[in-house]
């Protein structure tokens, strides 16, 4: 399971460290990089993109949302290996989509992580800081154990 935040920088090359416990979940099959959903970058291991590829694959052509669905899965997609040195490339279309220059935050999200810019993280981070707001946002989901 991808959890945890790191903070990381690209080489030269645009590629990233991958954090080492996340390394065993993305060897050997490799995975695929995206565009997210919020200005950031999504990468899923190779089964869950291939699952999610399916079921987008399903849905009705003649649906605008779906064709909008299938432009972001499909043309943002690329295929990363993880090299010897624990490293993947970003290609450099979704480093500019994500505003990713040097440095970058990697973020765990159970079946996948995503990587952001630190400005954008910061946002994102100070949305899940109030009580308040996250009992409101959160209330119709059924966390209840059982």
């Amino acid at each position: 399971m991808f959890l945890g935040q790191f903070y990381h920088n690209l080489d030269d090359k645009g590629r990233i460290t991958v954090p080492s416990r996340y390394r065993d979940l993305l060897i050997p099959a490799g995975a695929f990089i995206m565009q997210g959903f919020d200005q950031n970058l999504i990468v899923l291991p190779s089964d869950n993109y291939e699952e999610l590829s399916q079921r987008i694959r399903q849905m009705s052509i003649t649906d605008p949302n779906a064709r909008l669905l299938r432009r972001l899965f499909f043309s943002t997609a690329d295929r990363v290996d993880i090299d010897k040195a624990g490293r993947i490339l970003i290609p450099q279309f979704l480093r500019a989509y994500a505003g990713l220059d040097c440095a970058l935050v990697v973020v765990g999200m159970g079946d996948y992580f995503e990587i952001w810019s630190p400005e954008a993280w910061k946002v994102q981070n100070e949305q899940l800081q109030d009580p308040q707001l996250n009992a409101d946002r959160f209330a119709a989901f059924n966390l209840a154990s059982g």
